[in-house]
């Protein structure tokens, strides 16, 4: 399956005091030419201050699926273990109208301790967490069936994380998007696990999206040789610089017109 290059960006809603910073970052982004603009699902700040400012993952992409027109949009990715899978799948069913059809599900297992522990949910192991995940795959995807009205579109499910046994395992199941943090050599070496898992499932592998973080200009065609075509950059506040973002969007219009 040929596929386009593709430019996502990820704004992190960390250290932005006031939300017509980020708002402003999402209009900026749909000028500069992105593809898809996600945010992530914690509750503090990753980087900085551990106590910055920092706003709610899935208010603000209903937020941000009015304020747009064309970008897709979603997390990258939702904790797997915040929400009642069933709620979840309500949730994305209904951004998915207000976006009219551009909403990406992204969805791990999680793995910030804080977010947990001051939000009051059960850390457990990674095992767990993932054992989880499985669950809530089922039941999300089982809810989305029913729902009335039905979601605009198939929402493109982006499921991220690396586990060879049993995070692949549920891309191959029900992944449309597989986002890893691996590097060049390690990709390559879980794209053709991933490819034993559809194979088990009865999945074409080349129907799932290959997704990784920009990796910069030094080494981006590697990685779309080894057949990922979804780069994200990341951008923090308050000030969400766009220097690396313009830079992906222009290397993806060249390679896309070769």
């Amino acid at each position: 399956m040929s596929r386009p290059i593709r430019i996502g960006v990820q704004l992190q809603p960390q250290h932005a005091p006031t939300y017509g910073l980020i708002r402003d970052a999402v209009r900026r982004c749909e000028d500069i030419g992105v593809d898809i603009v996600f945010n992530w699902d914690h509750f503090y700040p990753l980087y900085g201050d551990p106590e910055g400012a920092h706003f709610e993952c899935w208010t603000m992409l209903g937020a941000i699926a009015e304020q747009t027109e064309r970008v897709e949009l979603g997390a990258l990715v939702t904790g797997g273990g915040y929400r009642n899978p069933d709620l979840l799948a309500d949730m994305a069913r209904t951004v998915d109208h207000i976006s009219n059809g551009r909403l990406i599900l992204g969805i791990g297992a999680g793995w910030f301790q804080k977010d947990y522990d001051q939000y009051g949910y059960e850390f457990g192991t990674a095992g767990s967490r993932l054992a989880l995940l499985k669950d809530s795959m089922a039941r999300l995807t089982d809810r989305l069936a029913k729902l009335n009205p039905q979601p605009v579109r198939d929402i493109p499910i982006l499921i991220g994380g690396g586990g060879e046994k049993k995070t692949l395992r549920l891309v191959a199941q029900y992944g449309d998007i597989w986002h890893s943090f691996s590097d060049i050599d390690v990709l390559q070496r879980k794209i053709g696990i991933l490819g034993e898992h559809c194979a088990e499932v009865g999945t074409d592998p080349s129907a799932i999206e290959k997704s990784v973080a920009w990796p910069g200009l030094d080494q981006v065609e590697g990685y779309a040789d080894a057949g990922v075509t979804l780069f994200t950059v990341s951008s923090g506040g308050p000030d969400y610089d766009m220097s690396r973002i313009q830079e992906a969007v222009a290397w993806r219009d060249g390679f896309n017109q070769r």
